[in-house]
């Protein structure tokens, strides 16, 4: 799949260091992808949750930015997700959508999958503020 150019190194050190990406970023929705790995995994040898918990709350926070002014920021308050089905291998794909975007608060809702079976669902729900000039 192909990655979205996004300032490539240092746009998002985090996701980088786990090993997801964007491939899909417009206003009010985004996509990123992850190829299991074993480093990633707990130690009932499956992906650890975090992991799928980070795309989720990564994937909100991109499908958010596009909507916002240039004097504004977004912060997570709260995502609350479910698991449905363990990871081992193949590829993790997080889509996500903004359901709502007010003055202060958006809520996002992410499906995540792993080879096209859903494994994972999230909800989440952010802050909108202005940044301090």
């Amino acid at each position: 799949m192909p990655k979205v150019p996004l300032s490539s190194k240092g746009f998002h050190p985090f996701a980088e260091m786990i090993g997801f990406y964007f491939t899909k970023l417009g206003k009010k929705s985004s996509q990123c992808v992850l190829e299991v790995n074993e480093m990633l995994y707990n130690p009932h040898k499956v992906l650890h949750g975090g992991v799928l918990y980070s795309m989720a709350d990564t994937g909100m926070g991109g499908a958010l930015y596009p909507l916002l002014e240039k004097d504004e920021l977004c912060a997570t308050i709260e995502v609350k997700i479910s698991y449905f089905k363990p990871v081992r291998s193949g590829t993790v794909t997080c889509d996500t959508e903004v359901i709502n975007k007010g003055k202060t608060t958006a809520t996002m809702e992410s499906e995540i999958k792993n080879n096209d079976i859903i494994v994972a669902k999230a909800s989440g729900t952010y802050s909108i503020f202005k940044t301090k000039e």
